[in-house]
């Protein structure tokens, strides 16, 4: 029985403790099992990088990351010097700069880093989550394998060797353009010009949402002078001398905009007049580079950064429920409270088990996801490489819904605390995932693009036999349901024909898309378990 104190001596130093001495690697059994079953003959070295950058990301990294987070942190403008010169300096925190060169400092892009350690590594680097550094990280690593591929000059030879190896002991960070004010999502849209002049491309016009305003490097999408085609461009913020003088190339940075989430992380409206830049491809398919490859790179991303967002959300739940006490006893012992632990639980394996699965499969392709468009493909390669676009879209889909809803439910389980911001990291993981789903394609936007995939190579490649195949391993009544509904639907009303049958159609083909990538991912984190 409790009796008043006014002196009341209650505290959260346990559970602190705990928190505050968590390695994120070590106390994550799951990841490391995932370790040992995906990355066959790499395991071992997987495993070590992910225990030495561990110590960093739970430890160090983790407390610049709470640091930056605050509201008076937030990087702002400076537009003018002291002088009157245009200068558009991006003000960030110290800890933010120091952070930043120290990740960018793991080489991740280097030829010396192995696919698998970078991705282990980003897994956890993106449990602290965007703190301006996981947009930047995966926008550099789209960057470095659209140029890798188009490394035909020296100006993008020399970028590209910043980016992966860095130059005076930094690294080059890269930044995507894409987006405008009228077009949004259609690309096709847009209006930025590209121009010769004097034997050099020169950019003009306005982009509207440009994240990672900070980088040496953006990608650009603009259509050349007289073209409808959309033509990809690699543009340096700064010519060779001129980041020292604070004499941006031919750009201003208008406005930073104001955002829910990933806060730490500049968003900019830009300006171009005569941004000299490198076209990176055959013109003519700049937009299918862009979105093939720099894209689909973000995509990843969000699908890797919400397993990472969701397993440390589970793991700071479970252990708060296990100290907290009501009622005599732990919440944690409360049947409802263990159903809602064990629903985060299952949401966080499976998507980080889904992760993992589809990076092997990425692996597993010839060339990986930037094969040559004029690769002589057979039959089952082609098949592979379509599985791998379709997951790809289906795992940012269903991951950026999935992940608001886990931290929201772990924010529950703290009470108010949940929503203390002082209390936890839970918060701002949750503004950033809810900005998340709206990133690299929204849902909407790609629901009709699987759609129509779908449809386009039904000539060639069944919609029940892609069932099928990606859902190798799962139950057998499960993919026979699942290859009746794919069949029901893509017979029935396009996504686009403003009717009663289409909206019905519209919401079925949502929630089986949904069903349908579960099922992938539980496959995989059955993979996981049986690991023992």
């Amino acid at each position: 029985m409790s009796y008043p104190n006014a002196a009341n001596p209650y505290g959260f130093d346990d559970f602190l403790a705990w928190r505050e001495n968590c390695d994120y690697y070590a106390q994550d059994p799951f990841a490391q099992k995932a370790v040992r079953v995906f990355t066959g003959a790499h395991a071992a070295e997987v495993d070590a990088a992910a225990r030495e950058i561990s110590g960093k990301v739970s430890f160090r990294w983790r407390k610049m990351a709470e640091s930056i987070a605050w509201p008076e942190k937030r990087p702002w403008m400076m537009h003018y010097d002291g002088h009157g010169n245009r200068i558009d300096r991006i003000v960030r925190p110290h800890e933010t700069e120091v952070m930043e060169q120290e990740v960018f400092g793991e080489a991740l892009f280097a030829d010396k880093t192995h696919p698998w350690v970078r991705f282990i590594k980003m897994y956890l680097i993106y449990q602290n989550g965007e703190a301006c550094i996981s947009c930047p990280l995966t926008c550099t690593e789209g960057m470095v394998a659209v140029l890798e591929r188009f490394a035909e000059t020296p100006e993008i030879q020399s970028i590209l060797a910043h980016c992966k190896e860095g130059r005076d002991g930094r690294f080059g960070i890269g930044a995507q353009y894409l987006s405008e004010i009228q077009g949004g999502s259609d690309v096709k849209a847009n209006l930025l010009e590209a121009r010769q002049e004097n034997g050099h491309w020169r950019l003009y016009g306005t982009k509207f949402f440009c994240s990672a305003t900070h980088a040496d490097y953006a990608m650009v999408t603009a259509k050349p002078a007289g073209s409808e085609q959309v033509g990809l461009f690699v543009m340096p913020s700064w010519l060779p001398g001129d980041k020292a003088r604070e004499r941006r190339n031919h750009f201003t940075i208008d406005r930073i905009k104001w955002k829910m989430g990933t806060s730490e992380l500049t968003t900019a409206e830009l300006t171009l007049d005569g941004a000299l830049a490198y076209p990176v491809g055959p013109l003519e398919r700049g937009l299918a580079n862009m979105v093939g490859i720099v894209l689909t790179y973000s995509r990843l991303t969000v699908g890797l950064s919400g397993a990472a967002s969701m397993m440390r959300a589970w793991r700071e739940a479970a252990r708060y429920c296990d100290f907290r006490e009501a009622f005599g006893f732990p919440i944690g012992r409360m049947p409802m409270v263990a159903g809602q632990l064990a629903t985060i639980e299952k949401a966080a394996k499976r998507t980080l088990a889904g992760a993992f699965r589809l990076n092997a499969d990425i692996l597993s392709l010839p060339g990986g996801l930037a094969a040559a468009p004029d690769a002589q493909d057979t039959d089952d390669l082609k098949q592979r490489r379509f599985n791998i676009r379709e997951l790809i879209m289906l795992q940012k889909m269903a991951t950026s819904f999935d992940a608001p809803d886990a931290l929201r439910l772990a924010m529950s389980l703290f009470g108010g605390h949940g929503v203390m911001e002082d209390f936890s990291a839970l918060p701002r993981l949750y503004r950033d995932a809810a900005v998340n789903e709206l990133w690299e394609g929204p849902r909407n936007v790609l629901l009709a693009q699987i759609h129509r995939d779908l449809l386009s190579a039904s000539s060639w490649y069944a919609p029940e036999v892609f069932v099928a195949n990606i859902l190798a391993g799962a139950p057998e009544d499960l993919v026979k349901e699942l290859q009746q509904e794919i069949k029901g639907i893509l017979s029935g009303p396009g996504l686009f024909e403003m009717s009663p049958d289409a909206l019905e159609v519209c919401a079925r083909w949502d929630r089986f898309c949904h069903r349908l990538f579960h099922a992938y991912q539980d496959v995989a984190a059955a993979m996981v378990e049986k690991q023992g």
